[in-house]
Order: structure tokens, then sequence, then C-alpha cells
């Protein structure tokens, strides 16, 4: 089997002890891609010089973006050093990118101006997005989903497509989504007892050729160790989740969600399953 966590952040600053446990846990849990996902200039650097120089499985891949979190350190303009990480044979997609209303680390008019500025970088490198979204706790002060969407139809970011990771709306921002053409990527949050909804909208409302699963290590981990420290290795409770939601064998819904990530990102298909 062939299991994919296509969202995880393996910093060494999560990981002080060294990659070497967490990547021999993902492939004895079957995750043999990983794509390092990156939250600033530093961390995408970090994210592509492991894609690089890694050897071996489980494969490694890379995001190069601006969280925006972080997006008031490139308010003024993208740094060359970002286009020049993003055009990386091993950079799989732009991201994480997006918009925060829930933490508003930075303004959200610079949010949305760097967001806007990486949806272009995309396009001009023809790569994918990858997006994050968080509402405020009250929609009403912040509904980031729908300006969002907003965002990516007036940059017409449908032509060149993406996911939202660790997918959080509601039944109609999936389907907004999906109409663009993009993925739906779910991680832990699937696995909470307390999240009936968000389980309905990936059993009923996204098809199986637009799901993707991830961890977002080192965040987020699922139910059965929630709590700790999240790895690679446990996309694999997302993985059961999700294939229990569809009524359908591990197994096969694996084996769909890898073709989904490498239609969507690129990858080589790997005999190795």
């Amino acid at each position: 089997m062939f299991l994919v966590d296509t969202h995880c952040h393996i910093n060494k600053k999560y990981y002080p002890d060294g990659l070497t446990d967490v990547l021999e846990n993902a492939l004895k849990s079957d995750v043999k891609r990983l794509l390092f996902a990156s939250a600033d200039l530093a961390s995408s650097r970090e994210a592509v010089e492991l894609a690089e120089t890694h050897e071996g499985m489980p494969e490694i891949w890379a995001l190069a973006g601006v969280h925006p979190h972080e997006a008031s350190s490139v308010s003024d303009v993208l740094p060359k050093e970002l286009e020049s990480l993003a055009l990386s044979h091993k950079v799989s997609a732009v991201g994480e990118i997006g918009l925060d209303f829930y933490y508003d680390h930075s303004p959200r008019d610079i949010q949305r101006e760097v967001f806007r500025s990486q949806i272009r970088l995309a396009k001009k490198i023809n790569k994918p997005v990858v997006i994050h979204v968080r509402d405020s706790a009250d929609r009403s002060s912040g509904d980031a989903n729908s300006e969002t969407l907003k965002i990516l139809k007036e940059e017409s970011a449908d032509q060149i497509g993406g996911v939202i990771h660790c997918f959080s709306g509601d039944s109609q921002n999936a389907a907004d989504v999906l109409e663009m053409g993009f993925y739906i990527s779910f991680a832990g949050p699937i696995t909470y007892p307390k999240n009936k909804a968000l389980r309905e909208i990936a059993m009923d409302s996204v098809p199986l050729d637009r799901i993707l699963c991830e961890t977002d290590s080192p965040y987020l981990a699922p139910q059965q160790i929630r709590g700790r420290t999240n790895q690679p290795c446990y996309v694999r409770a997302v993985y059961e989740m999700i294939s229990m939601l569809k009524g359908m064998p591990l197994e096969e819904f694996a084996h769909a969600v890898k073709e989904n990530g490498e239609r969507l990102f690129g990858w080589g298909g790997s005999d190795n399953v």
C-alpha cells in the first residue's frame, strides 16, 4: 500500500531529535510520499533543501510560499528568492498561502495583497497552489472562506488548480471549491468525535477523485493520539476514517488518493505500491 501525506511541517524545530525516526515510522505505516509544507522564506528554504538532498524512501517533495501569518514580512514585494525556490524541480506547488482571520497575525489587507501576489507567482511558473483558510471565531466578523474563493476566482487560479488544505469549511464552501476544479484535503480533525459535519462533507460532498489526505504535522494529531506531537505516520488514521465513510477498502481508497496527488502535483507514479 502507498499512502501519501500531502501536507506536513517536518522542520527541525518541531523534531529536534532529527527525522530518522519520523521517516522510519512513516514507512512502517506505508506512508511513502511526503509534501513538506512551508510558512515563510526560511522554512521554504529548509523544505527545498531537504527535498533536493533526500534520497530513498519515503519520497520528500516541498512547498514554497508565505503563510498568511507571515504576510507582513513580505508585504512590500515578494522576495526574488521565493520565486527561485519555487522553481525547484522538487517544489510541487506554491504554498501554503491564503487568509487567516482567526488569529490575524498579519493585517487582513496585507494578507489579501500577499495572497494575490503568490497566486500570480504560481501562474507565472505554472504550478498549483496550496491554500490555508481559517474564518474568524464568528464568521460575521470575517468570512475567510468566502473571501478566499473570491480572490481565487478574480486571480483565475482555476488555470493552475490547487487544494484547500486541512478543510474546515461548510458544505457550500466545499461545493464552491470543487466547482473551481480544486481538491479538498482532510487532516486529523476528521477523526474528532464532534466533527460530524466534516465527516458528512467527506462522505457525501467530495467525490473520490478530489480528495487528498494529510497530517499538518506536528499539529492536529488524530483522535487516537490527540494532544501529542503529530507525525506523517499518523496520516493512516485519516485514510482509515475516510475509506470507512466511503464504504471502500483502505487499499483502494489509498490508491485513488495517490492518483489524485499525482494528477494535481505532477508527481510521477511509483510502482512501489
